[in-house]
């Protein structure tokens, strides 16, 4: 197993693409702290309708370790108790995977400042502050890895003023801290999703999802288990030699751009 051992944090865990890197990462051996504000997953009206049992008791259910925090990503004191709570309960941190996110629908007329605010607070904001709290007990690790969930997004616009400059900077934020921490051997990098089915997709109607997937060249639209592929990957000792990049996981979505 790829990832034996090691201990993972996932915000967002409840849920699609973060329940997806939970389970793949315990399939691996990683003993699994999902962080997110529920429980429960989501259950969308279009994907994962019946999304169960919560990701912890799953991963558990199947011979794993695996612990639920409850976690608002935009609270700093929330998130230096998630550290602390990871290290108390399983000793140490290997891996941190900041997929936690929202995206609220608008343009810049109908986008107030405080949805801008609460969307770059989650999707940015949080990212540089669980990274600097982690970044301390990474370092102690022989395998120490930083993965952020961005978005096709961050190269192009189309999904707002706030989500898409938000996950551009993500993918920033991974090269700058790969430079800072590279010397104590801890890699950082980005994965870009394209549509991927979550329950998070609820805001879209079903003529806006079929457009997606018949602009996606490859025939169908992402699963949660895509992008954990990846993520499985750049956790592992196969990319110790991979630090800030970003790696697009779309289907081909953006090929054309």
């Amino acid at each position: 197993m790829r990832l034996a051992g090691r201990v993972a944090i996932v915000t967002g865990g409840s849920s699609g693409i973060g329940r997806g890197i939970c389970l793949a990462f315990a399939r691996e051996g990683a003993r699994v702290v999902v962080a997110d504000l529920r429980e429960e997953p989501l259950r969308g009206r279009y994907h994962e309708t019946d999304a169960a049992p919560p990701t912890a008791a799953a991963i558990a259910g199947s011979g794993g370790q695996a612990l639920f925090v409850p976690v608002d990503v935009t609270e700093d004191a929330a998130l230096a108790a998630l550290l602390e709570q990871t290290v108390a309960h399983f000793g140490g941190l290997d891996i941190l995977v900041n997929n936690a996110g929202i995206h609220i629908p608008g343009n810049s007329q109908d986008l107030t400042i405080a949805q801008w605010d609460r969307v770059v607070n989650t999707n940015l904001r949080a990212l540089f502050v669980a990274t600097r709290l982690a970044i301390p007990h990474l370092r102690r690790s022989p395998h120490g890895r930083i993965l952020h969930v961005a978005s096709v997004h961050a190269y192009g616009g189309g999904a707002g003023p706030a989500y898409a400059p938000a996950k551009a900077a993500v993918v920033n934020l991974a090269r700058d801290t790969a430079l800072e921490v590279g010397r104590d051997g801890i890699t950082v990098n980005a994965i870009g999703p394209g549509y991927i089915a979550t329950a998070l997709q609820d805001y879209l109607e079903p003529a806006q999802i079929e457009a997606c997937r018949q602009r996606t060249p490859l025939p169908r639209l992402g699963r949660p288990a895509d992008v954990a592929a990846a993520a499985v990957f750049l956790a592992s000792d196969e990319a110790e030699w991979i630090t800030g990049a970003s790696l697009v996981v779309d289907g081909g979505f953006i090929a054309s751009v």
